[in-house]
């Protein structure tokens, strides 16, 4: 692992509060990620399950936790499997862990090679009546494929027929949420190597490079940072590209003249950063890029000192709504009249800011959350307003990391360049 090691008594708390949370005589199973295919004999390089990372620290496939908390036998209220590996595989594929390396990363004391899970299993669950699994929640999400997660819930409801399943996800959910200690300074690390690769771009954009260059810049002071890569695959969107909210192909030309649109975050340790920032290619903003610019850092200054403790996201958006309204207008974007009368079903400010300005940010960089939660202090979410104009091929978005406390909203990205006279300093 490229990232430093963190200390075990995380990943243990959290188990232990897992298990608290659990109904009596209950045994709880969580599966690894799947190795995916790429193409050939090739695969993807390999991303842990964000809930079975959370538990703990193992970031390896083939890997199974178990958890039986009030079990008669405590040799199985806590049980962790990895596949035992052998020389050809070190030969081909690399160092796998040992039994005592995964137990010194996990915090977990018994640690089995992966074929006597079935015996341990079956020998576990023979004192419980229910069986919490885990499958991925998210309300967004939608895949044809399918996951080790779902595969390994049909085995156990064929294997287990009279067990009552439970679901996993509403108590992981729910713990994820709010962010420890340990959390906060993955995140922030995170933040910081997302500060030094955006620093690294300013230095570096000027009209005739191209978008993918602009990439491979980020790229670079990533791995040199020990992040693992990217949270989520890179917008680098210059000129009109920036009007498309998800461009993703970063492969055209920026020009002289043109603005460009950053949404890129480090992730380190598995925790991602998610920051978005826009510049003008030659490193001058025009008269009518600074109003723009100036419109959004204005609706991102006042939405970040309304997340406070105790606010709803429906909250948030509707004084997105209300700000971007006043700001669409000053522009000359939006008539006020028309602005007055408009159909409320179809808001008129939807033509030039069409998205949510906040969502949870952690081991995923839209991370679980109930958006009806209200904020709570713990809480890390990003804020990210935008305007986008086609009609002018300028997309301006800004977006902070923002951590919620008792005493206020928490700037985890007040080391990254966002004020016009400080980029156009460090772009000169």
């Amino acid at each position: 692992m490229r990232y430093h090691k963190i200390d075990n008594q995380f990943f243990t708390q959290n188990r232990a509060e897992f298990s608290e949370k659990m109904k009596e005589k209950s045994v709880a199973v969580f599966v690894s990620n799947d190795e995916h295919p790429r193409n050939g004999d090739q695969f993807f390089p390999y991303r842990q399950s964000s809930d079975f990372f959370y538990l703990t620290g193992i970031d390896q496939e083939k890997s199974l936790l178990l958890l039986a908390p009030d079990c008669p036998n405590p040799k199985l209220r806590e049980v962790l499997f990895v596949f035992k590996t052998n020389e050809i595989i070190a030969i081909w594929n690399g160092h796998k862990y040992t039994k005592e390396e995964a137990s010194e990363l996990s915090g977990i004391e018994r640690v089995e090679w992966l074929d006597s899970f079935e015996m341990i299993l079956n020998e576990a669950t023979s004192f419980a009546e229910n069986i919490y699994l885990n499958t991925y929640e998210y309300p967004k999400y939608s895949t044809e494929v399918i996951s080790r997660e779902n595969r390994f819930t049909s085995q156990i409801k064929q294997q287990f027929p009279l067990h009552v399943l439970e679901r996993s996800a509403p108590i992981l959910y729910a713990m994820r949420m709010i962010k420890k200690p340990t959390e906060i300074e993955l995140l922030k690390e995170a933040c910081e190597i997302t500060n030094k690769a955006f620093r690294r771009t300013l230095t570096f954009v000027k009209p005739g490079v191209m978008e993918f260059e602009v990439q491979a810049e980020i790229e670079h002071e990533f791995t040199i940072n020990r992040a693992n890569g990217h949270g989520y695959y890179p917008i680098i969107a210059s000129g009109k590209n920036a009007c498309v909210l998800h461009y993703i192909e970063n492969d055209k030309e920026c020009k002289n003249g043109d603005f460009l649109l950053f949404d890129f975050g480090a992730e380190y340790a598995n925790y991602s950063a998610d920051m978005s920032r826009s510049i003008p290619v030659n490193g001058k903003f025009t008269e009518r890029q600074k109003a723009v610019y100036q419109a959004v850092l204005r609706t991102l200054n006042k939405l970040t000192e309304a997340m406070v403790v105790g606010v709803s996201l429906d909250d948030l958006d509707k004084l997105s709504k209300k700000l971007s309204e006043k700001e669409l207008i000053d522009l000359g974007l939006l008539d006020a009249e028309e602005v007055k009368n408009q159909d409320p079903k179809n808001p008129l400010f939807m033509k030039y800011f069409m998205h949510g300005v906040n969502h949870h940010l952690g081991l995923d960089v839209h991370d679980v959350g109930n958006r009806h939660t209200p904020l709570t202090a713990g809480m890390v979410l990003t804020c990210e307003p935008g305007i986008y104009i086609q009609e002018e091929n300028l997309g301006i978005r800004l977006e902070n990391d923002i951590l919620i406390t008792e005493n206020g909203p928490v700037n985890l990205m007040t080391n990254i360049p966002i004020e016009i006279e400080e980029i156009e300093r460090l772009m000169c």
